[in-house]
C-alpha cells in the first residue's frame, strides 16, 4: 500500500533551500521510507528498445547494465524503480547523469505534484490513487532526459500493468520515444483517478439519500469522510492539472511535437476530472446544509408539540386552581353540588378538543 500523503498545490517554483532536510546535496537523506525498502532490495527493472528490437534487465544486472545501454545510440530507455532503497536510487541517478537535486528530491519523497526543468530534464511529480480503507495517494517520480524515462515509486503500484503496456506491449510504445512512454504511464494514472471520482459520487447520493430519510450523527460522521476523502483526492489530482498545463505549453527538446496531441488528451481529462470533483465539493457542502435543515425542522416539530402540551395542561391548570385543592376532600365525599362535577366535565372536554385540533395541525 502506498504512503499515506497530502501533497500541497503545484507549481513551477522549486523548493527552497530552508524546506530541505540538512546535509550534503545529493546525500541520502531519506525520508521516503517504502514498505520493502528497510533491509529489503528493492525492484529495478530496466528496458530498452533498439530498432525494435526489446532488452530487458532486472535487480543487480539492471543498475550495472543501465550505463553500456545508455551509451548505445538511438535506444530508448526505461529505468522503473519500484520501492527502491536509497543506493539503489543513487547508482541509478547516476548512471542517468541526474543533477543532485533531483536525486535528493526523489530520495526525500513528500513532494508536491509538480514539474520542474534541470539541467534539460524534466522532473515530474504525479500521485497514482489507491483504495484500501480509505484513499491512499501514492507519490510517483518521473523524469524525462534524452533517450531514457526513469520511474520511482511504491512496488504497490505497478506501471507495468497499465493498460496502454498491456495492449500494446512495451517494446511498440518504448520504441516511439521515451516521451511516449511519459504519455502512456501518465494517462494510465489519470485514467486511475475516475473511478474513484465516480464512487465518491455515489457515496455522496447515498448519504443524501440517507440524510433525508432520518438525519443522525451517524450519517453526518459518513458526510464529513467524504469530505475528508474528497480533499485528499482533490489534492492529489488538482494539481496534476498545472503539470499537464505546462506539459502542452512550453517547449520542451525532450517531447516531440507529435507528442504534444496525447499530453492534450491527457490534459482534457485532467479538466474534465477537476470539474466533476468540484461538483462533489459543492454536493457534499449541500448536502450538509441539508442535514441541518432537516435538524432544524425536527426541532421545530418537537417544539410545537411541547407547545400543544403545554396548551392542554395550562388550561386544566387554570380551571383546577379556581376551586384550589380545599374543594377536594368534599368532592371525594360527594359534598360537592352538581355544578363541580359539570364545570370538571367542561375543562375535561375543553382540553380533549384541544387535543383533537392540535393533533389535526400535526402539533402533537
Amino acid at each position: 500500500m502506498g504512503r499515506v500523503c497530502s501533497p500541497p498545490m503545484a507549481g513551477p517554483t522549486p523548493t527552497s533551500s530552508s524546506d530541505r532536510p540538512t546535509g550534503i546535496v545529493g546525500e541520502p537523506t531519506s525520508r521516503r521510507l517504502y514498505p520493502t525498502s528497510a533491509g529489503a532490495p528493492g525492484i529495478v527493472r530496466v528496458a530498452a528498445v533498439t530498432g525494435g528490437k526489446l532488452r530487458e534487465l532486472d535487480g543487480e544486472a539492471a543498475v550495472t547494465g543501465l550505463p553500456g545501454l545508455l551509451a548505445e545510440p538511438g535506444t530508448s530507455v526505461w529505468a522503473d524503480l519500484g520501492s527502491p532503497s536509497p543506493s539503489e536510487v543513487e547508482a541509478v541517478g547516476s548512471s542517468l547523469g541526474l543533477h543532485p537535486l533531483i536525486i535528493e528530491d526523489i530520495l526525500e519523497g513528500n513532494q508536491r505534484a509538480k514539474i520542474e526543468t534541470t539541467d534539460g530534464v524534466v522532473h515530474l511529480v504525479l500521485f497514482a490513487l489507491v483504495h484500501g480503507e480509505s484513499f491512499v495517494a501514492s507519490e510517483i517520480d518521473i523524469v524525462l532526459g534524452d533517450g531514457f524515462l526513469l520511474t520511482v515509486h511504491d512496488a504497490a503500484w505497478d506501471p507495468h500493468a497499465s493498460h496502454h503496456l498491456r495492449d500494446n506491449g512495451l517494446a511498440a510504445i518504448l520504441a516511439k520515444g521515451p516521451d511516449h512512454l511519459l504519455w502512456a504511464v501518465s494517462d494510465d494514472i489519470v485514467d486511475g483517478y475516475f473511478p474513484f471520482a465516480d464512487t465518491l459520487g455515489d457515496s455522496i447520493d447515498a448519504v443524501q439519500d440517507e440524510i433525508l430519510r432520518t438525519p443522525d450523527p451517524a450519517s453526518l460522521e459518513k458526510l464529513f469522510q467524504l469530505k475528508r476523502e474528497l480533499i485528499e483526492v482533490r489534492r492529489a489530482a488538482g494539481p496534476t492539472r498545472e503539470v499537464f498545463n505546462q506539459l502542452t505549453n512550453r517547449e520542451m527538446t525532450m517531447i516531440s511535437p507529435d507528442e504534444l496531441v496525447y499530453f492534450r488528451d491527457v490534459y482534457d481529462h485532467v479538466i474534465r476530472l477537476t470539474d466533476e470533483m468540484d461538483n462533489y465539493r459543492e454536493l457534499a457542502s449541500s448536502t450538509l446544509d441539508v442535514y441541518l435543515t432537516q435538524v432544524n425542522n425536527n426541532l421545530s416539530v418537537i417544539m410545537k408539540r411541547l407547545t400543544g402540551v403545554t396548551v392542554i395542561l395550562a388550561g386544566v391548570g387554570a380551571i383546577a386552581g379556581i376551586f384550589g385543592m380545599s374543594e377536594a376532600g368534599n368532592a371525594l365525599s360527594g359534598g360537592e353540588a352538581n355544578g363541580f362535577w359539570l364545570i370538571t366535565a367542561i375543562t375535561i372536554g375543553l382540553a380533549s378538543l384541544a387535543a383533537a385540533v392540535l393533533h389535526k395541525i400535526d402539533w402533537i
